[in-house]
């Protein structure tokens, strides 16, 4: 006898089948839906878990494992975003307009071109641009075009199996992803837009198609950012684009901006939404840079860059000890944010610096030495591209802004171009991006950083774990007193409500703990740093510190 409950998630899911257009995930639930009625256990909790809610809609858009169900990114949920947001814009201007972007994982162009015709039919003049392309190229033509709105169809550095929808707001938003509330009022379209199915949504194909010209200027312009830097004594570069999107653009700008192709890793050039080579596509996970640094070895590379698979993240690496050292984000984010004060004194601009609360406070004391502001900001690139009067920008997930008045989003291919520039002048001089790293601690003092992650299954794990470090608030972190707690739960200062809890140590030390706004893990942060001593030896004390409560936190939260 087939329960009440499972009848109703039948139903629930039947009518979801029924408004599908795509074969693959109608088939799938199918399949579901006959086991399921065969009582097998494991059929029933699958569907309930497809069914469990709606993939939540927030200020980074939607972002989930493909497959069917409203709990899953799929075409009949991304009918249903679209018809929401153009009902939002709508709402907002009697004439609104769209530029739509994707990237190269499983359905990323479908979802576009979904998205483009319901736009269209609803009166909202949608472009699409030409072809799989870095999501910078998309954050770059919301300002260019100076539409009303922009979406990217990407998971970004995600798993193969998920893709996403990131959006954008043009005009006084300035092409800035969106923040609360907007992401509330856009939801609840979203579930008006929900109530009926997708099959009785009007479609067009009244929207255009961009040309090759706007990705150009997006070229030109970003490789303005090198100045004449290419003139110098260029090193030799190894570039992964990861399986993604990022190498067709990126070689356009490199051989714009004057400097030598670099070595591309030719295993991982051509896009793949399979990312057969890796088993996470971040370069910040353990092994997804191995093919790079064999690649390096081969040709005797003396710097290895990589961009995640939709080219809006930037890494590097150095040669150390015969081997490869991939810099941390807070590392090549001080670099870059030196570079960019730099500038400004020697433009005679003022500006501000920003980061997010969980980067280095490296940046702050940059900022300080060249009498320039700064800004903590919540983590996300949509708040710290807000930050007014910004010069430059990051946070330290691989994430940096060097030319706000382009893009108003993280681009990894824009700080690949400052990057190497900084390493030709420094080839140039006979010095490297090591060297640099040691002057640097030498004029701010050395700043090191360390990261726990901890991957869960049950999201409630993440709430438990901060609940206990309230219940039973730590007096030390590994050999260090803690001085205050800052709990953002209520609020904090400017900061709205979130589940954060920063400590700060009798030293000056820093350490934060927060959930991922993307991916289902709790994140640790931890800095510390030291002006005593020579470069040497302030380098070994901040590092010091970092480890001791490194290992502090991990014995908390074991």
């Amino acid at each position: 006898m087939v329960s009440p409950d499972l009848d109703g998630l039948i139903a629930t899911a039947q009518a979801w089948r029924d408004q599908d257009p795509d074969d693959e995930t109608r088939d799938e639930l199918d399949r579901l839906l006959a086991r399921a009625g065969a009582d097998d256990s494991d059929a029933v909790l699958d569907l309930a878990d497809r069914f469990a809610g709606r993939l939540e809609f927030g200020t980074a858009g939607l972002r989930g494992a493909l497959g069917s169900g409203s709990n899953r990114m799929n075409r009949v949920l991304v009918a249903q975003a679209a018809a929401g947001f153009a009902a939002f814009l709508l709402g907002r201007e009697s004439t609104p307009s769209i530029v739509i972007g994707y990237d190269g994982r499983k359905n990323s162009d479908v979802f576009a071109r979904d998205t483009a015709e319901i736009m269209a039919a609803a009166g909202v003049s949608a472009t699409i641009l030409p072809r799989a392309l870095p999501t910078p190229v998309l954050a770059f033509a919301v300002r260019h075009l100076d539409v009303s709105a922009g979406v990217m169809v990407t998971a970004s550095h995600n798993p193969a199996q998920d893709n996403g929808y990131k959006v954008y707001l043009g005009g006084v938003d300035a092409g800035s992803q969106i923040v609360s509330p907007v992401d509330g009022e856009i939801a609840a379209e979203i579930e008006k837009a929900a109530q009926s199915p997708v099959t009785r949504l009007a479609r067009s194909d009244d929207y255009r198609e961009a040309g090759d010209d706007l990705v150009m200027e997006y070229v030109r312009r970003t490789a303005a950012v090198a100045g004449t830097a290419s003139t110098g004594r260029q090193p030799r570069v190894v570039y992964t684009a990861m399986h993604g999107v990022g190498w067709e653009v990126a070689r356009r700008v490199f051989a714009t901006a004057g400097f030598t192709e670099p070595i591309p890793v030719s295993e991982q050039s051509a896009p793949d939404a399979a990312f057969p080579t890796v088993a996470f596509p971040n370069p910040e996970e353990p092994g997804a840079m191995d093919l790079s640094f064999a690649t390096a070895d081969r040709v005797e590379a003396d710097l290895v860059i990589a961009n995640d698979p939709d080219a809006d993240r930037l890494a590097v690496a150095i040669p150390v000890d015969g081997g490869w050292r991939r810099l941390s984000g807070n590392e090549v984010g001080s670099l870059l944010g030196w570079r960019a004060a730099e500038r400004a004194r020697r433009d005679d601009r003022d500006g501000t610096l920003a980061a997010s609360i969980v980067s280095s406070p490296a940046l702050r004391e940059i900022a300080r030495v060249h009498g320039l502001d700064y800004v903590d900001t919540l983590t996300g690139f949509k708040w710290v591209s807000r930050v007014g009067g910004l010069l430059y920008g990051y946070e330290e997930a691989l994430g940096y802004l060097v030319d706000p008045d382009v893009v108003r989003d993280k681009d990894g291919i824009s700080a690949a171009v400052d990057l190497l520039a900084l390493a030709t002048e420094l080839h140039t001089a006979g010095s490297s991006l090591a060297e640099h790293l040691v002057a640097f601690d030498e004029r701010f003092g050395a700043y090191a950083s360390s990261q726990i992650s901890i991957r869960v299954d049950d999201l409630a794990t993440i709430t438990a774990l901060t609940d206990g470090l309230r219940q039973r608030p730590p007096a030390t972190i590994g050999s260090h007193r803690v001085d205050r707690v800052d709990d953002f739960r209520d609020g904090f200062g400017a900061f709205p409500a979130g589940d954060i809890l920063r400590y700060w140590l009798t030293d000056g030390s820093r350490v934060i703990v927060r959930p991922s706004g993307t991916e289902p893990k709790l994140k640790v942060y931890i800095d510390a740093s030291s002006t005593e001593g020579d470069a040497v030896a302030r380098r070994a004390a901040a590092e010091a510190a970092v480890a001791d409560l490194d290992a502090g936190m991990r014995d908390l939260l074991a």
